[in-house]
């Protein structure tokens, strides 16, 4: 089977091929991708048996994987306003695909579908039932990449999955931390939206809802705060000049480059210690994406102070695309030629 995967990241678009045979490989043990792309046309170039999408808010009653037919498009378009970092891009990319080879099949996966396994004291907002139970509660993001993390940081460390208590921290454009026991997700700090949790680049992460209000009642309109939220907060907001950790670090002798990146530490190690909490230990901490992988200073402070209960921490490449492939090849190689 040949598949293209699409990523479509808040910051990044990554366009991976695999050619997958019967048997699929260990989550664990990645094979190399087929091909890379530099951009959607020349990965269209090529004929595809099939193509897998990242779609960050999927309808709640979705499988993990979906097709996505005329019906399924309409209903992504319904609640992408949930993620529009992520899921304007990734439907771009669709109508990309779908302009040039008409009859491939396309599929969403779920980025939020591994953390169907939080409980309901873990998903829930305390706000009147009625809400919880018409959809409003925690959902979590960045579930491909957690889910591979914690399996490769525990091959990395010689244990099986199950019996191990994993945190793994996706810290990247978009961050979130997940605690995962016995290779299911227990925890997670995004919520209903990727806007809650820890400062990302340009996203706020979670802020007093009073706040919020204040600045409602004060006159800010709704979609002045969405932009707000969404693009002028995080590392960008706090430093008032980037939100690349790259840019923040080489600038030492701007104390708000310098600010940004200790409340991003302080947030994350404070994150850190509610998911090792969740699970009653940890056995391993994965740090994955952009920042986790490439900033050491960072993954440094972050761990300050945590040796006791983070006895053994790895770093983990992200491989989404190589999770795109897997879920899509599962579900449809019987179906489908080659």
């Amino acid at each position: 089977m040949r598949l293209l995967t699409v990523n479509a990241g808040s910051t990044s678009l990554k366009l991976e091929a695999y050619e997958l045979g019967e048997t699929l490989p260990p989550i664990a043990e990645p094979p190399d991708p087929s091909a890379r792309y530099d951009d959607l046309d020349a990965a269209l170039a090529k004929r595809w048996d099939a193509v897998a999408h990242r779609i960050v808010r999927t309808p709640d009653d979705w499988d993990a994987v979906t097709l996505l037919d005329d019906a399924a498009l309409a209903r992504v378009a319904s609640v992408e306003s949930d993620a529009p970092l992520h899921d304007a891009p990734a439907l771009r990319a669709v109508a990309a695909v779908r302009a040039a080879q008409r009859d491939v099949p396309q599929y969403a996966v779920s980025d939020s579908a591994f953390h169907r396994t939080l409980s309901p004291a873990a998903y829930t907002y305390a706000i009147p039932r009625e809400l919880t139970r018409s959809g409003l509660r925690r959902r979590g993001y960045h579930g491909l990449s957690h889910e591979y993390a914690a399996h490769r940081a525990a091959a990395q460390a010689g244990r099986e999955i199950q019996g191990a208590r994993i945190v793994t921290l996706h810290l990247g454009g978009g961050s979130s931390l997940c605690a995962v026991r016995d290779g299911a997700s227990a925890d997670t700090t995004m919520g209903y939206t990727p806007l809650d949790g820890i400062p990302m680049a340009t996203r706020s992460g979670s802020v007093d809802p009073g706040l919020l209000l204040h600045l409602l009642r004060s006159g800010m309109t709704v979609g002045a705060l969405d932009d707000m939220l969404e693009q002028r907060s995080g590392l960008r907001g706090m430093s008032g000049r980037s939100g690349d950790v790259r840019e923040l670090l080489a600038a030492t002798d701007d104390p708000g480059a310098q600010l940004a990146l200790d409340v991003f530490v302080w947030r994350t190690r404070a994150a850190l210690g509610a998911m090792v909490a969740a699970l009653g230990g940890a056995d391993l901490v994965a740090f994955t994406g952009g920042i986790g992988e490439n900033a050491s200073p960072l993954r440094e402070r972050i761990l300050t102070g945590a040796e006791r209960w983070a006895p053994a921490a790895y770093v983990v490449r992200a491989r989404e695309n190589w999770m795109l492939a897997r879920a899509v090849a599962a579900v449809t190689r019987a179906r489908l030629p080659g």
